[in-house]
């Protein structure tokens, strides 16, 4: 499960709760689509401001929803001991792979992270993908520890961010990662406005936030990629260029992402789980103008 399109759904949050209704129809759009995967509880489906059981349910209804597509869900918290929990409920709720941060508190030693990572394997019977995302779990992971990582029995990808602005930069970077983990564990790129360099720089997989809501313009470009076309590719992603503008002026994708679904009417444009606020109207006008030109779908 661990090529193509992984679409990184958003999890709706209005002032009555979780909309559940919502999430439904977004996922309606992924399994339409017919995504390779998805990845539930991502960064953009707000799992660290989710309990427990908010997260089993999600996962729950993903898993009844998803018919044959594959299902990976995001089990990260500050510890072991809950990690283990939200491991337990989402292989009972059905998931196909779990996607594990190394969400810290405290600052974490490399050993720190080995150690959370086989605990978490040995008591996991599907396989894991490495969550690397230092901006949001304020953890860098090296390519050495990568590599010891990839080497645990169910390890099968590595969720990368971002990676270098030049296509030759972004072919060494992952070339340098490759050297390091292991035969058969995939590299996937996330951090969207770098799919088509990390795709043409030979990740196997998208980690995708445009892919979670948009998934039509998200496969035709993992689909170029598959066929080796890295010219298609690249004009794929540079066209969406007002798409990624939009996730930098709002530090991120999920304040775009919530505001987009609610423009499609899939849910409240207010939707997200507090701290977080909505975006203005002219901002969410805005969005409803770059979703509309780009035609996005």
């Amino acid at each position: 499960m661990f090529t193509g399109l992984c679409a990184f759904p958003l999890t709706p949050v209005t002032a009555s709760g979780m909309d559940e209704e919502g999430f439904s129809k977004i996922l309606a759009r992924l399994t339409e689509a017919r995504v390779d995967s998805l990845g539930i509880l991502g960064s953009t489906g707000s799992y660290a401001y989710l309990a427990r059981e908010q997260r089993k349910r999600i996962t729950t209804l993903a898993n009844q929803l998803a018919g044959d597509i594959p299902v990976m869900v995001c089990v990260g918290s500050v510890s072991t001991d809950a990690i283990l929990r939200l491991a337990e409920d989402a292989q009972e709720a059905g998931a196909d792979a779990l996607l594990l941060p190394a969400v810290s508190y405290q600052l974490l030693r490399d050993q720190e992270v080995f150690a959370l990572f086989e605990t978490v394997t040995r008591h996991s019977s599907v396989p894991i993908c490495i969550y690397d995302n230092p901006g949001t779990t304020h953890f860098t992971f090296t390519d050495e520890l990568h590599g010891l990582l990839s080497s645990l029995n169910g390890v099968r990808s590595v969720k990368i961010p971002g990676v270098p602005d030049s296509p030759a930069a972004a072919t060494e970077r992952v070339e340098a990662l490759r050297k390091h983990i292991h035969h058969g564990v995939t590299i996937g790129i996330s951090g969207d406005a770098f799919a088509g360099l990390g795709l043409n720089a030979g990740c196997e997989v998208w980690y995708s936030v445009c892919g979670g809501l948009f998934p039509e313009t998200a496969k035709q470009i993992t689909e170029a990629a598959a066929v080796n076309d890295h010219a298609r590719v690249t004009a794929l992603t540079a066209r969406l260029e007002p798409l990624w503008a939009l996730f930098r002026k709002h530090g991120g994708s999920v304040r775009v992402i919530a505001a987009a679904a609610g423009v499609l009417g899939l849910t409240d444009t207010d939707c997200l789980p507090r701290p977080m606020q909505p975006l203005s109207a002219d901002d969410i006008a805005n969005i409803a103008r770059v979703i509309t030109v780009l035609d996005l779908k």
